[in-house]
């Protein structure tokens, strides 16, 4: 008997199994590095103001 594939089945490694195509910072992703977030609340204040604009 095999005593060694006896048992439980063991855990996960808590990684995913492949990498994202389009991670950020990566040479596939066209938009390059993940932007900060006074850049992100930027963009989104000048996204909100410009539909308010419009309305």
């Amino acid at each position: 008997m095999d005593y060694k594939a006896a048992g439980s089945p063991k855990k996960g490694k808590n990684q995913p199994r492949h990498s994202e195509h389009n991670a950020h910072g990566s040479g596939k992703k066209p938009f390059g590095a993940r932007e900060t977030k006074a850049e992100l609340l930027a963009r989104m204040k000048a996204a909100a103001e410009a539909k308010k604009d419009d309305a």
